[in-house]
């Protein structure tokens, strides 16, 4: 039995069975459509006295018919064939309308979302009624032919009113050919490395969240990007008091994004805020392309930078630990390790895996974990029992930790202007001037991954290990990045973070870092809101000696309080 979709509520079963017989109809492949076939779907569209739209491959079988708008009745995205930016999907509508008037917006867009080879619409006569024999029956009076066309001024076009034998004895295949050409050279104009994913940013902000904050996180989540490896094509925003729980933006919002998606050729939208699973899934459904969300991202770029077995197994706990409850539903998603962002791991190869079994791999990993912590442990005790001083030098990402113990120690970890370039703690033992006697001290300098905004709870959980070295530590080195324009508030998360841990770390030393990056008005600034802080640069190797008296000074306030 063909389905009828749209709106069947009040229909005789008599004109269900009318609208099931246009399924058997068969159009000329070349031909957009046919005199008789158009009328036969006006005389149905004016018995019910609603639109109805019939859905044509390009063989001439009709795939779909709906009762509604274009709108109302298009095809889900996830059933669509998936051919690019560069090609059609292979369909087009045949819509009928009550009115004399173009196609209006949402039709266009529903079009557009489908990338459909056209819309046709019908406007039927007398409103849609025409009295012959006793019987309610329409004809097409006029038509319009709209269609995709691959410039940025604007994203298709509509015809002027056409007679229905002026559109019947247009070359349809010849106009599909022509423009799928042109969407090609188009595609091949603006093509960028496709090995790369092309991605949406989506920012929604909430009335509790203040404007800069808000255009500062956009900003970062685009570096993060970046750094995971993807290409930022275009960034939609909307303002709403509540995110929406089904689909965190808006319903309208929802459709630009499909829209927008279709018009760049972006192969991944990725969200500002993590997403529930229900809301992952109704975004993928309505927009047709994978969707993740920030803490996915931030995964991604922590299974690319593991480079050591504990690093793994920390990355695989934390990415198993936020999939688990994602599992269910993902359908044509469920494969998520392979191929782009939120889809890298140094874990399992698939995600179709049993719930019990991914839940005995994560009870194993905690064990590990469990293991490396205890390791780590016995390491700061032995230390400790050699009294030898500690200092973790904590940050946010990419503020420069890396460049500055290898500066100060001449050690060779790994460098990149990137967000979490490290993720492995690297302990050097740096030597500095006693602050009492002026002889030789050392001290135990530990490099620790990078902090960032709303650091995701399963990275905290799975990095317990790793941060344990902040709190074991007898005092902390907080290097923060003058030269970026978000550096008070990157101040405020890495506090916060650090407020957050089950053990108070030791006292810490502000180390302002990238001096020579900035202007004499943010140098004051930051003097007058940290007098103790010191002021310096890695990388050309500015008030090192500074610094290495203040650590010295540092440790020995923390072993006396």
């Amino acid at each position: 039995m063909e389905t009828v979709y749209g709106n069947l509520q009040g229909l005789k079963t008599s004109q269900v069975k009318q609208l099931q017989r246009l399924y058997h109809q068969r159009l000329p492949g070349d031909r957009l459509t046919t005199p008789e076939f158009a009328q036969r779907l006006a005389a149905v569209s004016t018995e019910l006295n609603q639109p109805v739209c019939a859905y044509v491959n390009r063989r001439g079988q009709v795939m779909r018919i709906g009762v509604g708008t274009p709108r109302q009745t298009q095809i889900p995205p996830l059933e669509l064939p998936r051919y690019g930016a560069e090609r059609l999907c292979g369909i087009r509508c045949l819509s009928t309308q009550l009115k004399f008037e173009p196609p209006s917006d949402s039709s266009l867009t529903a079009m557009a979302m489908q990338r459909l080879d056209a819309l046709v619409t019908l406007t039927l006569t007398g409103g849609g009624f025409e009295r012959r024999g006793g019987g309610a029956t329409g004809y097409v009076k006029e038509t319009y032919l709209a269609h995709l066309v691959p410039h940025p001024e604007t994203a298709w076009t509509v015809s002027p009113p056409l007679s229905l034998d002026v559109l019947t004895n247009q070359d349809f295949l010849n106009l599909v050919e022509g423009l799928e050409e042109e969407f090609r050279r188009d595609y091949t104009a603006r093509q960028v490395d496709r090995d790369h994913d092309q991605v949406l940013l989506v920012g929604l902000m909430t009335d509790n969240r203040a404007t800069k904050r808000f255009q500062d996180g956009l900003t970062e989540l685009e570096r993060l990007v970046e750094t995971a490896g993807g290409t930022v094509l275009q960034t939609l925003q909307q303002k709403r008091p509540h995110p929406h729980h089904q689909t965190v933006v808006g319903e309208g919002k929802v459709q630009e994004i499909a829209l927008a998606a279709q018009s760049v050729g972006a192969n991944l939208v990725v969200f500002d805020r993590d997403l529930s699973p229900a809301q992952v899934r109704n975004l993928e459904t309505q927009i047709g392309i994978r969707v993740v969300d920030r803490t996915e991202v931030i995964l991604d770029i922590f299974a690319q930078r593991a480079r050591s077995g504990a690093g793994k197994l920390q990355v695989e706990l934390a990415q198993l630990e936020y999939m688990l409850p994602r599992l269910a539903g993902r359908g044509q998603a469920m494969s998520r390790l392979g191929g782009g962002i939120g889809t890298r791991g140094p874990g399992e190869t698939k995600l179709e895996t049993e719930r019990r079994a991914i839940q005995r791999r994560i009870t194993r990993l905690q064990q590990e974990v469990d293991q490396l912590q205890a390791h780590r442990a016995r390491m700061r005790q032995r230390r400790q029992h050699e009294e030898v001083p500690s200092v973790a030098v904590v940050g946010y990402t990419n503020a420069g930790k890396s460049t500055l113990l290898n500066v100060l120690t001449n050690a060779e970890v790994y460098t990149a202007d990137q967000l979490f370039a490290t993720l492995d703690p690297t302990t050097r033992r740096l030597v500095v001037p006693d602050a009492v006697t002026e002889e030789p001290l050392a001290l135990l300098l530990t490099d620790t991954v990078g902090f960032i905004h709303e650091l995701p709870p399963s990275l905290m959980d799975a990095f317990r290990a790793t941060l344990e070295e902040v709190t074991e530590a007898d005092a902390l080195l907080h290097v923060v990045d003058l030269s970026h324009p978000a550096w008070q508030s990157q101040i405020r998360a890495v506090m916060k973070i650090l407020s957050e841990m089950p053990i108070s770390p030791g006292p810490a030393l502000v180390a302002f870092n990238k001096i020579d990056q900035v202007d004499g008005d943010t140098l004051e600034l930051a003097r007058e809101e940290y007098p103790q802080a010191i002021f310096i640069s890695a990388s050309d190797r500015l008030g090192l000696e500074t610094l290495r008296r203040k650590l010295a000074q540092l440790v020995h306030y923390a072993a006396s309080s």
